[in-house]
């Protein structure tokens, strides 16, 4: 559901507390009932930081609401947004994430990264405060995570490495390091072999003879 913006809040963001100002004006418009219920919400944002659109994505119960990063990104992708921030409430009052909004926002800091779209900022949101992944550092620490990174950019990846490594003193030690642990990981000599630039022969020695 769009929600429509009065023209003050028609603005170019300049900080967390612009955002929050304007997010918490809009979850006081709820009834006293509605914001016993946790919502999510997604701001797209020009290039110069100005809100294109804020939509409700998703309203559920008093401490859980089910999102896809489909429905999330459905808008933006729409209103051609080249980012966007995620807002959400707690009706509890707690502003501390739970694991549930971290493994959330980690996933969809990756599906930003493949659609160019990538999140600013998500802020868990009460009545008279706020906390925000990017100005905790969060936002950080989740962008480096590797579950939800796809297949194709962990391999993209390990080729800049092994490139990078080949240039470098030492070279040879090096790929055998990466070698080891891509076969912990799973990878196939042949992959591992084409990957590193190092002899199926002495990659099946790293297993056989733990060198």
């Amino acid at each position: 559901m769009n929600i429509r913006l009065k023209k003050e809040e028609q603005i170019k963001i300049g900080s967390t507390d612009d955002m929050y100002a304007i997010m918490q004006r809009i979850l006081l418009r709820e009834n006293k009932v509605d914001r016993n219920r946790e919502h999510l919400w997604t701001i797209s944002l020009d290039n110069a930081g100005k809100i294109l659109n804020i939509e409700l994505v998703s309203m559920g119960s008093i401490n859980r609401t089910i999102i896809e990063p489909m429905e999330v990104y459905s808008v933006p992708l729409q209103k051609r947004a080249v980012k966007i921030i995620v807002v959400h409430n707690h009706p509890s009052g707690e502003l501390r994430p739970s694991q549930a909004d971290k493994d959330m926002t980690e996933k969809l800091i990756q599906c930003g990264l493949i659609l160019h779209v990538p999140v600013l900022d998500h802020l868990i949101i009460t009545e008279n405060k706020y906390y925000s992944f990017a100005d905790s550092g969060l936002l950080h620490e989740l962008a480096n995570g590797k579950r939800y990174v796809p297949e194709y950019k962990i391999r993209e990846e390990l080729r800049r490495e092994v490139e990078g490594v080949a240039m470098e003193k030492g070279g040879e030690k090096k790929a055998m390091e990466m070698a080891r642990v891509m076969k912990a990981k799973g990878y196939d000599v042949k992959e591992i072999a084409a990957l590193t630039g190092l002899t199926e022969a002495v990659i099946k020695r790293i297993k056989e003879e733990g060198i």
